[in-house]
């Protein structure tokens, strides 16, 4: 195959503005965006017919969990089958996570999710979870940005007795996110108050999937959004709170913005769309496939999600794709707390939120890319390599058809899972072509996913907005008193 493609007739659109520009790509990157983007094109050139259709930057999921080992089995897609999908549905790059079990070294656990990876599909990088504290993790976070380009860290608020921070886990590990210019990230819920909840749930024979909902109310997600955030905003440090799903949750990320806190909130595309409904079902099976944490709200908290992206408080949309068979869902049979949480959607990501969002007004296309690319790309230290059509930038594109059509199933998907959370949903507005480092691997249909083809992205520290931060922080804090 050539290692030049002409993208001729289409219109580009970025977060900033839409215009009407061939695009040429060269040896993985972009080469020109204009009109004459052609005069400059190798004889060899592959060329594609772009007319009727948007060329978008590949969409950016930052927040996956490809082969996760978690509540006693392993997700069925691994970082090929996972990455794979994503490149069916427009999606070039993931961000996953690295999840130390408690006392495991983060090296260790790195090294470990970087073999995994090797045989992506796509471009990736990691998020690295602080599930302990001591000095090695102190000394690990340094090598991790300064070595490794890993610039943001996790940290659970949920999942007591496992993967659980506590607030000195928080503090600890914020304070040295910011010393090195990271990015702390965190999964907001309150774990003892889950865990509590759980336990007076089954004590009251409440055992099934609707359990689920009921021990994870929105309070218990707001809760952990304002302590993270209170911690975040006493020592200075920008944050990220990963899959707000609920009201409480997105206004308190608002009013901490308005106030001039550097927060940022994520949306996943199934919170967006999907309903608590679903855990009433009396097929164990169907509700069990949505549990995932935090759970589906009641419909009047997805408007408030709109309504975050649309004003910007809410930045960026994702999946937390998770995927687990039937089977596996199954070892909470009897015990809703013991169903493996996580739900898939890297493949239908985009083309849900271009329909319920661009199709409905409460997004332009502009702003569609802003939050499936360009806004994570930001956040996380991938622009303007990644989330942007421009010269110099990665030959990750997507051509989009905003009138062509597909009802999404799982019957076919290319994740391995076999639910869909969006099962018999028509969208409109699809891929067509994805181009991944400047190959087609999708095209109409025919997937092209090369195992092994995806690049490990190093992202660099942050820089002047942390070290202001940082004096800032200095300043704020309590000074000795001379006696």
């Amino acid at each position: 195959m050539s290692e030049s493609l002409l993208i001729r007739g289409g219109t580009v659109v970025n977060a900033d503005r839409e215009f009407r520009a061939d695009v040429l790509c060269v040896g993985g990157q972009i080469a020109a965006v204009g009109p004459d983007a052609a005069r400059h094109a190798p004889a060899d050139a592959v060329q594609l017919d772009a007319g009727g259709q948007y060329v978008l930057p590949g969409g950016i999921d930052p927040h996956t969990h490809m082969q996760l080992p978690f509540m006693g089995t392993v997700t069925m897609d691994d970082f090929f089958t996972g990455t794979a999908a994503g490149l069916a549905g427009g999606t070039t790059t993931i961000i996953d996570f690295v999840i130390p079990d408690a006392q495991q070294p983060l090296m260790e656990a790195y090294n470990t999710w970087r073999g995994w990876a090797q045989k992506a599909a796509s471009d990736y990088g990691f998020h690295v979870a602080i599930t302990w504290w001591d000095q090695s993790v102190h000394r690990d976070m340094g090598t991790l940005v300064k070595e490794e380009g890993v610039s943001s860290f996790k940290h659970f608020m949920a999942y007591k007795n496992a993967i659980m921070c506590d607030d000195e886990v928080l503090v600890k590990s914020f304070r040295r996110a910011l010393e090195l210019g990271a990015m702390p990230t965190v999964h907001a819920e309150n774990g003892e108050l889950v865990y509590f909840l759980q336990q007076e749930l089954a004590n009251a024979g409440v055992r099934g999937p609707e359990g689920h909902p009921l021990s994870r109310p929105p309070a218990v997600e707001a809760e952990a959004a304002n302590r993270a955030m209170a911690v975040a905003d006493v020592l200075g440090v920008p944050l990220y709170i990963v899959h707000v799903s609920c009201t409480e949750a997105a206004e308190a990320i608002a009013r901490a913005r308005a106030a001039g806190q550097r927060v940022y909130g994520e949306v996943l595309a199934g919170h967006l769309v999907v309903d608590e409904s679903v855990y009433r079902s009396p097929d164990f099976a169907h509700a069990a496939a949505h549990v995932m944490s935090p759970p589906f709200r009641a419909t009047s908290h997805q408007e408030s999600l709109w309504r975050g992206l649309q004003s910007g408080n809410l930045q960026t949309t994702a999946t937390d794709h998770c995927t687990f068979c039937a089977a596996q869902k199954a070892a909470g049979k009897d015990d809703f707390a013991k169903i493996p949480n996580g739900c898939g959607g890297v493949e239908e990501r985009m083309a849900v939120i271009w329909d319920a969002g661009v199709n409905t007004g409460r997004l332009t296309p502009s702003e569609f890319v802003a939050v499936t690319s360009a806004n994570a790309a930001r956040l996380f230290n991938l622009y303007p390599r990644k989330g942007v059509v421009a010269e110099g930038a990665d030959a990750d594109l997507v051509l989009w058809d905003p009138l062509g059509s597909r009802t999404l199933s799982a019957k076919t998907q290319h994740s391995r899972g076999d639910f869909n959370i969006f099962e018999g949903r028509t969208v409109q507005g699809i891929p067509t072509h994805t181009v991944s480092q400047g190959r087609m691997v999708y095209a109409r249909g025919d997937l092209r996913a090369e195992q092994g083809a995806g690049r490990y992205l190093k992202r660099p520290a942050f820089g002047a907005n942390f070290t202001a931060l940082d004096k800032r922080a200095q300043r704020s804090a309590p000074t000795a008193v001379k006696r």
